[in-house]
């Protein structure tokens, strides 16, 4: 039986307790498990058999929430970690070695701009970024020691959709994975693995939750990726000392990837969700395709009206007939283009602060993907941390607000950013 995105979105991966009856998916707040005897223990230590041994590897909580997101991503399986970052990591930890490089958009959050461009170095790793509207430079920047190829499916902050078939033709071409962030995204609006993804990471923070209540991360593995190719992902094609020499994509095939992640992965970085979260991320979901449908009606009527606003400069949404990615959205998000983007105020930075702290119905913070609108100046706050060229880079110039639209009326958003650009702008 084939069952619709909405149907999924409520039942994959859960079924009713077995020893209770209890139908929403219980919080096992447990650190361990009892083993049926000795033998039973050997055979889950040596990944003989499939089951719980301890939390900061598997959970059956944050297992049902891992086959939800593996199922509505198109996946094979999924790894759910502590956060977005830790999701990031973890997709390259199986891959990169010191001296390797992974091939990235300059269009990213800046959050993750800090992690591949200084955090990393200390793994031995680096970042090479690049204009992904540019496939030849992409393709020019790929050599012997690149490991991977990363971009978001719709950019944080500004918006931007990457042509994701495109980047994953180059990514094929030159027999290495494309691993795609499509946290602003979400399943729902894109299928990064239906466009040629090899690995899909999401913050759960954001709108898989919903709801600002828990932080998160995962791992989409597409199964769909030859690990043992070219010899270039020995810890996926070649003898794990830890297990007895085990060969992870000999012996799990399409799912190779996931139990590294879980066995290796997990194992040694402890980047654990913990079950509360994956809860709270379960009953977000269920109410996705609804969410992000209203999350599209309403950015698109902002966006619209911030068009024509005298105070406004520029508008980056997607959606718009006049934005230049607008020919991307049919093929990339064939649903809407996301809720968030940034507008660039007459005015500049001082206008941006007063435009924040004016507004009422919009929250001041760093976070996105609420049901309520956000708001945020990227150039002060997130993205504080990078030279004005890589600002720039990023879509988020100290001119620029990024605005992450909720679920409120319309038209009370409207208005309340209609009086906040009035102060902004005296």
């Amino acid at each position: 039986m084939t069952y619709g995105f909405d149907t999924l979105q409520i039942h994959a991966g859960a079924r009713p307790d077995p020893a209770t009856g209890a139908r929403q998916t219980p919080i096992y707040q447990t650190t361990a498990y009892v083993f049926r005897d000795a033998d039973h223990a050997a055979a889950l230590f040596n990944l003989q058999e499939v089951g719980y041994i301890y939390s900061r590897l598997t959970n059956p909580t944050v297992a049902v929430l891992q086959e939800r997101i593996a199922t509505l991503e198109g996946g094979a399986g999924a790894v759910c970690c502590s956060s977005g970052h830790a999701a990031q990591i973890m997709a390259l930890f199986p891959l990169m070695a010191p001296g390797r490089n992974v091939v990235v958009s300059t269009r990213l959050y800046g959050g993750t701009v800090t992690q591949f461009s200084q955090t990393i170095k200390r793994f031995g790793w680096s970042a090479k970024f690049v204009d992904f509207d540019d496939l030849a430079a992409v393709e020019a920047a790929i050599d012997d020691d690149t490991r991977a190829v990363f971009c978001e499916s719709v950019a944080n902050p500004g918006g931007y959709i990457t042509d994701l078939p495109a980047i994953a033709g180059v990514a094929d071409k030159a027999g290495l994975p494309l691993i795609v962030d499509n946290t602003s995204a979400t399943p729902y609006l894109c299928r990064p693995i239906e466009l040629g993804a090899t690995l899909v990471v999401h913050s759960t923070t954001k709108y898989l939750t919903g709801n600002g209540t828990v932080t998160g991360g995962a791992i989409v593995d597409s199964g769909k990726f030859d690990w043992a190719a070219s010899g270039k992902f020995p810890s996926m094609s070649e003898p794990e000392p830890a297990y007895h020499g085990l060969k992870f994509a000999e012996t799990f095939g399409p799912l190779a990837f996931t139990f590294h992640s879980i066995a290796v992965g997990l194992r040694d970085l402890g980047m654990t969700m913990n079950p509360q979260a994956a809860h709270y991320t379960l009953m977000g979901i269920e109410t996705l395709s609804l969410r992000m449908e209203r999350h599209v009606a309403n950015a698109v009527k902002l966006a619209t009206w911030l068009e024509t606003n005298p105070h406004v400069e520029a508008v980056t949404y997607a959606g718009l007939p006049s934005s230049p990615y607008a020919s991307r959205v049919k093929t990339v998000c064939p649903k809407g283009a996301g809720a968030l983007f940034t507008i660039a105020l007459k005015g500049g930075y001082e206008a941006c602060v007063t435009f924040v702290d004016s507004l009422e119905l919009f929250s001041h913070v760093a976070n996105l993907g609420d049901t309520r609108s956000l708001v945020i100046h990227s150039a002060s706050t997130t993205h504080r941390q990078l030279t004005p060229e890589q600002q720039a880079a990023a879509g988020a110039a100290p001119n620029v607000v990024r605005i992450s639209v909720g679920l409120e009326d319309a038209e009370d958003l409207i208005a309340d950013l209609d009086q906040a650009l009035a102060k902004a702008h005296g």
